[in-house]
């Protein structure tokens, strides 16, 4: 490995000389794909840094970016950090008064803005937030003094050398979407950042040729500091994503080697691909099951007799690989991150010849803590530890000895919360530790794997404790339903409420006679479902399963404000609206 990196603008510094003329971002437009080099990014993270300077910022300054994964975000992002200032990312699809309590809490100076919409919301709460000068239209027209644009030929105008942060200084702010209460600002240094990207390049040996197609925000950890940090730093190019009904068909256009993807996208791949598989002739079915199964015990270790290998060659051949070739034909790494995979759908897109690599992390700690890599892959755990972290279990308090909650010691743990003493208290140990929140357990081989979330558990009347999150991924594998809460605190036993998938529930009110405005009061509905949730909830204990249900048709979305913008479910909200329902089931 080359000299490890010590900040972010050195990141960018030294791939731009190893791989100035190698594609680094694809576009889309007018249904093509339009690419950069390095050469050009670092032009233009040039120009932009001598204007942001001009916008009078500097060392300590905070420059917040409101907007989508796009070429100008990695442009003000690079550009801060040359000024050793901070960058501050918010989600376009948060609500202005998150916003304003963001731009508020971390003082910033700068925000730059994703279009006119987002630029005139900000222009309406500016007088409310003294300490923001400047809003930059990232589409703002060119003659106009605001729009990046005219800011770009402001700065090709009047150089500023990039300035090398120390590690220890601020690189940014990420704030942490919370289920609950206003979000938390993590601050992250550049060596925070770094002390990841110097472990993937220890464990992964990413190529200047690899490609991924960039839909997680860069706003998220994952997607920052794995995705577009990481990939720059290996000379590798990387395609945004417009709109995600286009995911698919555009990972067939950019052919991606890498793909990063959180296990709400495996899921959905997971159901597409078996419900694609119901409409197939019979052999073809089978086929289909049996390669998975043999691909699975292959992965497993186990040696295929000879009928079982002709049959799982068979089965790539007329299956797997059409499969794949949706997908682009390339891939070969999916690397799943931000909350646990089912093992089932994780064996499931690796028997499919797609290569699954889960990590674990939070935005706390820059994000990765853990992770499978080649030669060191374990389906259904978190990983092991990256090159200097360290993780304990502590099982105090824990109902069994051999889980408990997840400590992380290393240099990717952040330094704390922005204003929040409080809750830095909490979760900074003395020794440096930082507290997940999460419960897990190590094996004799150092893989982590994660068994819940300390503030989700419960506990029921009988005395024994539930949590949740895995029952409720586990229901979710059902082609029938979209969504599903379990709830049960200080009850006799656990219900649920169910999202049935809208597309499935037509095709079942159609088979079944039924209207589909009048399907989720159909007891006929009610009772499949019924059977769905017995069918896969069968591996859990008889406390954890719920005994009655009630069906809601609106499914749980970042606008009605059941899930947080990295799409974390807030219980809180839904008990609020749902609560009374739930417990007239006891």
């Amino acid at each position: 490995m080359a000299e490890k990196f010590k900040n972010l603008v050195e990141v960018l510094e030294r791939s731009a000389q190893n791989f100035g003329d190698r594609l680094l971002f694809g576009t889309k437009s007018d249904g093509g794909w339009s690419w950069n080099d390095y050469k050009s990014f670092k032009a233009d993270v040039d120009r932009f840094r001598a204007a942001l300077k001009s916008l009078g910022v500097g060392p300590g300054d905070k420059v917040a970016v409101i907007a989508d994964n796009r070429v100008e975000w990695a442009v003000g992002c690079y550009a801060t950090y040359g000024l050793r200032a901070a960058y501050v990312p918010m989600y376009q699809a948060q609500k202005p008064d998150e916003w304003q309590f963001i731009l508020n809490d971390c003082e910033a100076k700068v925000v730059l803005a994703a279009n006119q919409a987002v630029y005139e919301k900000l222009k309406r709460i500016q007088p409310d937030l003294p300490q923001l000068e400047h809003i930059v239209n990232f589409e703002g027209p060119s003659d106009a003094a605001d729009s990046y644009v005219a800011l770009l030929a402001k700065g090709e105008g009047s150089p500023v050398p990039a300035e090398q942060p120390q590690g220890e200084e601020i690189a940014g702010f990420i704030y942490t979407s919370g289920t609950t209460g206003n979000p938390k600002g993590v601050i992250l240094s550049h060596s925070n950042i770094c002390s990841n990207l110097n472990a993937i390049h220890e464990i992964f040996t990413f190529e200047c040729e690899d490609r991924s197609l960039s839909f997680l925000p860069w706003a998220h950890s994952m997607g920052q500091t794995c995705e577009l940090h990481g990939l720059i730093s290996m000379g590798c190019s990387i395609g945004i994503n417009d709109e995600i009904p286009n995911l698919v068909g555009n990972l067939a256009e950019v052919q991606p080697t890498i793909l990063y993807a959180v296990p709400r996208i495996f899921n959905r791949i997971f159901d597409g691909v078996n419900k694609q598989m119901t409409e197939k002739p019979g052999f073809i079915q089978s086929l289909f099951r049996s390669g998975i199964q043999n691909a699975t015990r292959r992965s497993n270790g186990e040696s295929l007799g000879f009928g079982s290998g002709i049959g799982l060659s068979l089965a790539d051949k007329l299956i797997f690989s059409k499969i794949r070739q949706k997908f682009g034909g390339r891939l070969k790494y999916a690397i799943s991150g931000s909350a646990a995979l089912d093992k089932t759908v994780a064996e499931f897109v690796d028997a499919l010849g797609i290569m699954v690599y889960e990590g674990y992390g939070l935005t706390e700690t820059s994000p990765i803590a853990t992770a499978n890599y080649p030669g060191n892959r374990k389906i259904g755990s978190v990983g092991k530890a990256i090159p200097g972290v360290t993780i304990k279990i502590d099982a105090e308090g824990a109902e069994n000895d051999d889980q408990g909650e997840i400590v992380i010691y290393g240099p990717n743990v952040m330094q704390g919360y922005h204003n929040r003493d409080e809750e830095n208290a909490a979760v900074l140990r003395e020794d440096g530790g930082f507290r997940s929140g999460d419960m897990g357990r190590l094996d004799d081989e150092g893989y982590l794997y994660i068994t819940g979330r300390i503030k989700e558990q419960y506990k029921l009347e009988n005395g024994k404790y539930v949590v949740p999150a895995p029952l409720e991924e586990k229901l979710k594998l059902s082609p029938l339903v979209a969504n599903v809460m379990i709830y049960g605190d200080n009850k006799p036993h656990n219900v649920a409420l169910v999202v049935p998938d809208p597309d499935a529930l037509k095709v079942w009110a159609a088979e079944n006679g039924v209207e589909p405005e009048a399907a989720s009061q159909s007891p006929a509905l009610k009772a499949t479902l019924q059977g769905e949730l017995e069918k896969y909830s069968k591996d859990f204990k008889g406390f954890e399963r719920p005994r009655d249900f009630i069906i809601v048709t609106e499914d749980f979305s970042t606008e009605n404000d059941m899930l947080t913008p990295t799409l974390k479910l807030k219980r809180r909200n839904v008990m609020q609206r749902y609560g009374a329902q739930l417990n007239a089931l006891y």
